[in-house]
């Protein structure tokens, strides 16, 4: 046991801590959105852009810092994350104009798609020796996600209230300064030869993007309008492009044999849609708490806790349980659609409603159904790759997650906005736009939850009896 390194939990402290920071990137944001949007101008419908850069960002490069990280060595790759999330930092925080904020925002979600593929190879590392002792790190590092999606909900009103906005994003900089120094009881991991697919990350990353600006800009300049429909047609020539090239190149980000891997494409279309009917449902309903009910930043953080804190408890004490008896299927096709009943609840918020009616048992419903449903999407996704690709099929479901969720955003960002949503200070219009995108996402959550039960193939008896003992112990980040 010489090779174990005696610093293995410490060396954990940091990769956890880690994973919050990333993890908190995403949701410290949504409560401080109407504060930057008078500062910094931002429209309406632009406004998902300070969301949307990170996830781009992050998604589109997460299969690239993948690789990077095998090949310059994890270390050195999570290192230069830190320091390029940290440069994000300072750019957003000192913003002011929109394009900047976008801007820095963006160059953060490049720091995280470094981090973060590099965390989960430190970890196997250090921990690889003990399947058991891997369980456990595995366990606390994933439940390190819904802590740093609960504390970025409270923090970001507790900044945006008493401080202000840049706060939010100053507070990265003394925490990575903090990690880079304690990034020395990591393991120094060689790299190894090989090539990296630019293009194909230039490929992907830019079709991403390409579609969620043509979506954002379609209320606005019409559906039917040329400028949309090209920018459409070339998102998709890109995205296109993205696999001619995994095809064609010997070092490819993303093999298209792992697609063979039994259930991992149905559950990659979950979590798509699980993506797709999340993350605009937490992003209008913070509009909808501040911009209608009149919240301020700290009582909406203060307004979601309930729900990330069911979110936490369950991901981490209850999911993997049921896992064990009933499988992941069942749960993935049940989760989302008690995500689209939890949605289509919130699709009756009123003008005059209240936190208590209209928002904390819909939200509550909403929350048991993510609960249910992505853990056991990931393990569904995983659960069949050889070990030597479990790392490629963990980047791939966090990449269609965010991509999913991207997607979502500014498809239903538009929705919202032709039934009202722009119209600020109108309360009744508001509602009305931020009603119609919770029914649109309970109708993307509820195809994906029966296309799941119709489609998933069913996991061998053997693997649905072990998914109890291996718990949470091969989830990545929310």
């Amino acid at each position: 046991m010489s090779d174990v390194n005696p610093r293995r939990w410490w060396a954990l402290a940091v990769l956890a801590a880690a994973q919050f920071m990333v993890i908190m990137d995403t949701s410290i944001i949504g409560v401080a959105l109407p504060e930057m949007q008078k500062d910094l101008g931002f429209s309406q419908g632009e406004l998902q852009w300070v969301f949307n850069a990170y996830v781009i960002a992050f998604g589109g490069l997460l299969l690239l810092g993948g690789r990077l990280s095998d090949l310059l060595g994890a270390r050195r790759v999570f290192n230069a994350g830190w320091v390029v999330l940290i440069a994000g930092s300072v750019v957003a925080a000192a913003a002011q104009t929109a394009w900047v904020e976008v801007v820095g925002r963006a160059v953060q979600g490049v720091g995280g798609a470094l981090i973060a593929p590099a965390a989960m190879t430190l970890l196997m590392m250090l921990f690889a020796h003990n399947p058991r002792e891997l369980g456990k790190a595995m366990a606390l590092y994933g439940a390190a996600a819904p802590a740093g999606g609960t504390a970025g909900v409270f923090l970001g009103g507790v900044f945006t209230e008493w401080l202000s906005w840049p706060w939010i994003f100053i507070i990265y900089v003394p925490i990575g300064v903090a990690t880079l120094a304690a990034t020395k009881i990591l393991p120094s991991v060689q790299g190894r030869k090989g090539g990296v697919d630019v293009l194909g990350a230039v490929a992907v990353t830019a079709g991403l993007a390409l579609a969620v600006f043509a979506v954002v800009r379609a209320p606005e300049v019409g559906w039917g309008a040329t400028a949309t429909v090209l920018q459409l047609i070339g998102a998709g020539v890109l995205l296109g492009l993205f696999f001619v090239i995994q095809r064609a190149v010997r070092e490819p980000l993303m093999p298209l044999g792992i697609w063979r891997v039994p259930r991992l494409g149905s559950a990659n279309l979950a979590m798509t849609l699980l993506g797709a009917a999340w993350i605009p449902m937490w992003y209008f309903l913070n509009l909808y708490l501040q911009q209608v009910l009149g919240y301020g930043a700290f009582a909406s953080g203060a307004a979601l806790l309930p729900m990330t804190g069911l979110l936490m408890v369950f991901m981490t004490a209850i999911t993997a349980r049921l896992m064990g008896r009933f499988g992941a299927k069942a749960l993935i096709g049940t989760g989302l659609l008690v995500l689209a009943g939890g949605l289509l609840w919130l699709s009756a918020v009123e003008p005059t409603g209240t936190f208590v009616v209209d928002v904390l048992p819909a939200s509550l419903v909403a929350a048991l159904g993510m609960s249910l449903a992505y853990i056991p999407a990931m393990m569904a996704a995983m659960s069949g790759a050889p070990q030597e690709q479990a790392g490629l099929a963990s980047g791939i479901v966090n990449t269609t997650y965010q991509v999913g969720s991207a997607l979502g955003l500014a498809t239903l960002t538009a929705v919202a906005t032709s039934q009202g949503a722009g119209q600020l200070g109108d309360l009744p219009a508001l509602t009305d736009g931020f009603s119609a995108a919770f029914v649109w996402a309970a109708v993307i959550a509820a195809v994906g939850g029966l296309v799941t039960l119709l489609v998933m193939r069913r996991e061998p008896a053997a693997a649905a009896a072990a998914g109890e003992r291996k718990g949470a112990g091969e989830r990545a980040g929310v």
